[in-house]
């Protein structure tokens, strides 16, 4: 019914343009300026107060801006000097030269910071560069940027006192083929940063990290300065090498400023005798956060807003871009356009313009307006099925909303004041274009709580994204569980969670990429393809994943067990820094409480017994599956594996029983054996002991696994290394010390594994590191392969 009623309209509406066409009147149409909306002044338009000199050499001085002594500014603030010692001439402000006055920035004179070196490292050249701006109606653009040239530096740009503000870039590179020359300064020997709105001083300052020593063939020297970003391009090694350089950034990259009227706002500033904005104009605020206003001329006027008949009404019809096709009448801040009689149209030439009327078709009029009102009935009919469509895919995406928990989530939030808001939330066809439809050439890996794919954003970002199963309503809470948890984790050994998904049939979570599997398969091919995992390498991996569970157990916003410890769920990233995921199984505990009575939930061979039994679970269930991450990090094999003997089945019982009978030297990886000294081992056993002890009350804490575990990566240096003979130290190892663990072996048995001693060379490594990164993430062992 509706339908027929707009295809009816549509068919009245079309006869009667018709009648109008053929009754032979004239069509006058109107239309706004073309100019569009003016918040600027226009630099052809830059105009001095009257009888002022309104240039100095090439700059052209527009009023609010005059020259010193000469009354031509609108007050001492806004005054000029003109340095005629030069050829041109150059106008000054203060001791500060002047490029380019336009209507909401100024450009001046640019300064740097540099430090050269000698192949020696010793300094050749320091200059370091700061800028004031006073009392001034200037600020610092955030069209600028702080930016760092060099290979072996660290450079900081200071605030004043009053904004307490420091920042700042590092540059590290070894090698000149490196460094890109594309024109884009992207991190690797050259850094850029930010800097805040309202700026009015900074002191910049560049330092080098060796003297350049390493780096002085091809970047003799560091600079830093302060300057438009969209003036500077990059060159790379070309720049670095580039004598000139220095001088050609100064001539070349200005320093942006934007300018106000007075501190106070709109609404203050109309209110006073002096304000600056006259006819025909409108005041706009200021965006630098210091107050004070600027002037602009109203759309379909041009000129100098801050002079008494400054913005002029544009006469469009006189124009040469004349807008109209026929007859044109101008009007004070716009035009009309006209069609002669005979003629139809808006009369504006980039429109319909002025059709002549044809009054002997009107058969052919008539078959038209019915062809152009079907083909409307169709659009409308086109239109409403995609709208109903469309409803229909919004409720169903709701439904999914509310089906996978989405109340659930934000109740969760409000109460425990989180924030997935922070986090993106994903579309269900973003996840699939990155995922090529959930391809199974994307699948990362299958657990119990659902399938991880690798999926590539938009933005050439790569991602994990875990896909639940169907689930029921326990499922559904383990999932939101999860969002919960790592919503409130902040930890750099945690996977990070970057988004969710909520309106697929599904509930999707969207990790952080970790680019090298699980500790698991490293473990388990520790012979063979892991050959970097060498005892100071599982001891690191072992102090991140447990100061990980000792930051959710402890410094975490609630106390958080994460229930499901295991190598398996111990991921390594592309510098082989462990990360801890699969938060599904986790709880949070009311921080009234020490252990949490809940249904069992874990895997077999790291489930802890006492857990089992009571159903009471605690902080000591993490520590005892950990105790068995641990085990299988001392000897390479599996938590549970149905191919060893009844007695060896169970490697947690297994390790405890071998260590019992003095002969767990027989089954400690071969890596260990050969690295670690024998005191070293034995401190680790004892340590693997404790937290397999049934009992959990005997189990020390995570924070004490953790500062344990650090203490015994010092011991790095094998004692039978100090041994003169192989014969003295095959004769140590067979016979064993009073009181080792080891037993008696062959000792021809120790060295069946090659081992190498390094795999990366730090000195090859370059790129940029953000000055908030802990000191620890930019130095790495020697013998780490990241």
């Amino acid at each position: 019914m509706h339908l027929l009623f707009a295809f009816l309209s549509i068919l009245s509406l079309l006869f009667w343009l018709a009648a109008t066409q053929n009754s032979g009147t004239t069509t006058t149409a109107v239309a706004n300026s073309t100019i569009p909306d003016a918040i600027s002044i226009l630099r052809g338009n830059n105009i001095s107060k009257p009888g002022c000199i309104n240039k100095c050499g090439n700059v052209t001085i527009p009023f609010p801006f005059g020259m010193e002594g000469t009354g031509c500014a609108l007050n001492p603030l806004f005054e000029l000097t003109c340095n005629s010692t030069f050829d041109p001439p150059r106008p000054m402000y203060g001791a500060i030269q002047v490029y380019d006055v336009a209507d909401a920035e100024v450009r001046i004179a640019n300064v740097m910071s540099r430090k050269c070196y000698d192949p020696t490292g010793t300094m050749t050249e320091d200059k370091f560069a700061y800028t004031s701006l006073g009392l001034s109606p200037f600020s610092f653009s955030e069209a600028n940027r702080f930016t760092v040239i060099g290979c072996d530096d660290v450079a900081f740009i200071l605030g004043p006192l009053e904004r307490n503000f420091t920042t700042g870039c590092v540059t590290l590179c070894s090698k000149a083929e490196d460094v890109p020359n594309d024109g884009y300064c992207s991190g690797i020997g050259c850094c850029q940063t930010a800097v805040p709105r309202g700026l009015k001083y900074y002191y910049a300052s560049v330092n080098s990290l060796s003297n350049h020593t390493k780096v002085q063939s091809f970047n003799p020297c560091s600079y830093a300065f302060l300057g438009e970003v969209d003036s500077f391009r990059f060159n790379g090694v070309s720049d670095m090498k580039d004598p000139l350089f220095f001088n050609k950034t100064i001539a070349n990259v200005p320093i942006v400023l934007d300018w106000a009227i007075g501190n106070l706002s709109c609404s203050q500033a109309q209110q006073l005798d002096d304000y600056a904005c006259k006819p025909n104009s409108f005041c706009v605020e200021s965006k630098t956060g210091l107050g004070g206003y600027r002037c602009a001329c109203e759309q379909g006027y041009e000129g100098n807003p801050y002079l008494d008949q400054g913005c002029q009404d544009i006469d469009e019809c006189e124009r040469s871009e004349n807008p109209c096709e026929k007859g044109c009448v101008n009007f004070p801040g716009g035009f009309n356009c006209t069609c002669p009689h005979g003629y139809y149209g808006d009369g504006i030439k980039s429109g319909r313009g002025c059709i002549r009327e044809n009054s002997g078709f009107p058969v052919i009029k008539f078959a038209l307006g019915l062809g152009f009102g079907f083909l409307f009935f169709i659009v409308g009919v086109t239109w409403l099925y995609f709208s109903i469509k469309k409803r229909k895919l919004i409720k169903m995406r709701e439904k999914f909303f509310e089906q996978n928990g989405g109340a659930l989530m934000r109740q969760q939030l409000t109460s425990n004041n989180g924030g997935v808001e922070s986090k993106k939330i994903f579309t269900a066809e973003e996840l699939e274009k990155a995922t090529n439809n959930y391809a199974d050439d994307r699948i990362l890996g299958k657990g119990g709580y659902g399938t991880v794919y690798k999926g590539i954003l938009p933005n050439k970002n790569v991602v994990a994204i875990k896909k639940s199963k169907i689930m029921d309503q326990t499922q559904i809470e383990q999932f939101i569980n999860e969002v919960i948890i790592l919503t409130q984790v902040n930890h750099r050994n945690v996977v990070k969670l970057l988004g969710c998904c909520l309106e697929a049939e599904v509930p999707l979570l969207v990790y952080e990429y970790v680019s090298n599997g699980t500790l698991f398969h490293h473990i388990i091919n520790s012979g063979t393809t892991s050959t970097w995992l060498s005892l100071e390498n599982r001891l690191r991996i072992a102090v991140e994943a447990a100061g990980a569970l000792s930051y959710l157990h402890s410094a975490a916003w609630k106390p958080i067990i994460h229930r499901d410890v295991k190598s398996a769920n111990i991921l390594l990233d592309q510098y082989y820094t462990a990360k801890i995921a699969d938060f599904g199984a986790s709880r949070l505990v009311p921080l009234d409480q020490t252990q949490v009575t809940t249904l069992v939930q874990g895997t077999m061979g790291y489930l802890d017994p006492e857990y089992f039994h009571t159903s009471q679970l605690t902080e000591k269930s993490d520590v005892y599956s950990f105790g068995v991450v641990l085990a299988e990090l001392m000897t390479g094999k599996k938590s549970i594996c149905m191919d060893r003997s009844q007695a060896e089945r169970n490697l947690a019982t297994y390790f405890i029983m071998s260590m019992k009978e003095n002969r767990l030297f027989q089954i400690l990886d071969s890596h260990v054996v050969r690295e670690g000294s024998l005191e070293q081992v034995q401190e680790i056993a004892q340590l693997v002991r404790r937290c397999l002890h049934l009992n959990s009350e005997d189990r020390p804490t995570m924070k004490e696994v953790t500062m344990e575990l650090e203490g015994l990566r010092k011991f790095n240096k094998h004692p039978w290394r100090q041994q003169e003979g192989e014969e003295e130290v095959e004769s140590l190892i067979v016979k064993g010390e009073e009181g080792d663990l080891y037993g008696n072996i062959e000792g021809r048995d120790l060295y069946s594994v090659k081992l190498s001693s390094s795999f990366t060379n730090a000195t090859d490594l370059s790129g940029q590191h953000s000055l908030e990164l802990d000191s620890t993430q930019m130095m790495l062992p020697d013998n780490a392969p990241r």
